[in-house]
């Protein structure tokens, strides 16, 4: 898991998603750092074409496999 004050903008990271329309459906996406458009200066994932503010509890991966093994450590 990469340490949320490591992160970069413009790094690519791997996330687990849970969609909010459908809470038992969950993806593991690929997503890029960025700066929040708002003017915060906080970081945030460009993810779906939309900002999404990190926050401490976002757990975010290196590599998809890296992802997927907590995945299915923790999903399945």
């Amino acid at each position: 898991m990469i340490d949320l004050y490591e992160l970069e903008e413009g790094q690519s990271v791997y996330i687990i998603y849970r969609d909010p329309q459908t809470p038992t459906a969950s993806t593991i996406q690929q997503a890029t750092v960025a700066r929040d458009p708002d003017g915060t200066g906080r970081l945030a994932l460009f993810l779906f074409d939309d900002y999404h503010l990190l926050e401490e509890d976002d757990a975010l991966f290196t590599s998809y496999e890296e992802a997927e093994t907590i995945y299915d450590q923790f999903i399945f």
